[in-house]
C-alpha cells in the first residue's frame, strides 16, 4: 500500500469513527438538561402555579406547570429551549400572565422531573398529547403557541397540525440540520442526525398568524434564519427584530417586551387595499 493511500485509509477510519461518535453522543451535544428530585418544590414570586404530571402511553412522565390568572383571556403553551429545566424557565411566564393569559410549561423527557426515552417523535407526541389536554378545556382560538429556540421547531409542528390563535417563534432555526452543519460542515449530518427538526417544512402548513422575534446579533442562530422563515408564508407572517439582541438576552431589551405586548394584545386590522397605493402605477407614460 502506497504512503498516500495509507494516509487516505487512516483519514477515512477517523472520519467514520467521528461519525459514529456523533451519532451516539448527539443527545449530549444537543440537550443540556437539569434534573430535579421528585420532592423539588417550584416557587415563583407573585405567581399562582399548579404542578402536574402526565403519564404517556410508553410509561414516561411529563412534568409541567400551570401558571394561573383570574379570568384568563386564553392560554400560552410555552415550549422552552434545550437547556436547564422549568425551575429557571418559569420566570418567563410573567411576560404572559401580566397580559392576563394562563401559561402552560413542560419539561421535555429527561429534563427536570420528566422521564422517558427522548426522541424527536416522542417529544412531538408528548406535546400533541398536552395540546389535546388543553384543547379539552380551552377553545383553540384562545391558545397561543410560543416556541423559544429549540422549542420553536416543536411549536411550529404543533401549529401545522392544529388551529391555535397564533404562533410566536423566538429565535427559531430553519432546521437543526442547518444549525449543526455550521459547526461540523464536513460530517454526514443528513444521515446521522436524530433531530433534523425541519421548521421550514412544517411552517408551510401553519394557517394561523405567525410572529417571529429574533435578535440581530444572535451568534448561535443568525437573524438571517428568521428572514428566510418569514418568506415561506409571507401572507400570514410578521418578522420582529430586536436590534442588538443576542440568543439568550432578548428579555433584557425593552423593545422585546413592547413587541410581545403588541403581538398579544392587538387585534389584526383589516385593510381595504383598494383605498391604498397597493396597486397604483407610479410610472408615467412617455409622450
Amino acid at each position: 500500500m502506497s504512503y498516500w493511500l495509507y494516509i487516505l485509509f487512516v483519514l477515512l477510519i477517523i472520519y467514520l469513527v467521528i461519525s459514529v461518535l456523533l451519532y451516539y453522543l448527539q443527545d449530549l451535544l444537543l440537550f443540556k438538561p437539569e434534573k430535579l428530585p421528585e420532592e423539588f418544590q417550584y416557587f415563583y414570586e407573585n405567581q399562582n402555579i399548579e404542578e402536574y404530571n402526565i403519564k404517556t402511553r410508553d410509561g414516561a412522565n411529563i412534568n409541567g406547570l400551570h401558571f394561573k390568572v383570574e379570568n384568563p383571556k386564553g392560554v400560552v403553551l410555552y415550549l422552552k429551549g434545550n437547556s436547564k429545566s422549568m425551575k429557571g424557565w418559569g420566570k418567563f411566564a410573567v411576560d404572559f400572565t401580566r397580559h392576563n393569559y394562563d401559561v402552560i410549561m413542560v419539561d421535555y423527557r429527561g429534563f427536570g422531573k420528566s422521564t422517558g426515552r427522548r426522541s424527536q417523535k416522542a417529544i412531538k407526541n408528548d406535546l400533541q398529547f398536552i395540546y389535546d389536554k388543553i384543547r379539552e378545556k380551552v377553545n383553540e382560538k384562545y391558545i397561543i403557541l410560543y416556541g423559544r429556540s429549540l422549542g420553536s421547531g416543536f411549536a411550529t409542528k404543533l401549529a401545522s397540525t392544529n388551529n391555535p390563535k397564533m404562533l410566536i417563534l423566538d429565535a427559531p432555526y430553519y432546521s437543526l440540520r442547518k444549525v449543526t452543519a455550521r459547526y461540523a460542515p464536513f460530517m454526514p449530518l443528513s444521515l446521522i442526525l436524530k433531530y433534523p427538526m425541519p421548521t421550514y417544512k412544517w411552517i408551510k402548513y401553519v394557517q394561523c398568524p405567525i410572529h417571529i422575534i429574533h435578535g440581530t446579533q444572535d451568534k448561535l442562530i443568525p437573524f438571517k434564519t428568521s428572514i428566510k422563515l418569514s418568506q415561506i408564508r409571507p401572507e400570514n407572517t410578521r418578522l420582529w427584530s430586536v436590534v442588538g439582541g443576542g440568543h439568550k438576552n432578548l428579555n433584557t431589551f425593552k423593545s422585546y417586551h413592547e413587541m410581545l405586548s403588541e403581538i398579544i394584545t392587538s387585534k389584526p386590522k383589516r385593510i381595504d387595499l383598494s383605498t391604498t397605493s397597493h396597486r397604483v402605477n407610479h410610472h408615467s407614460k412617455s409622450k
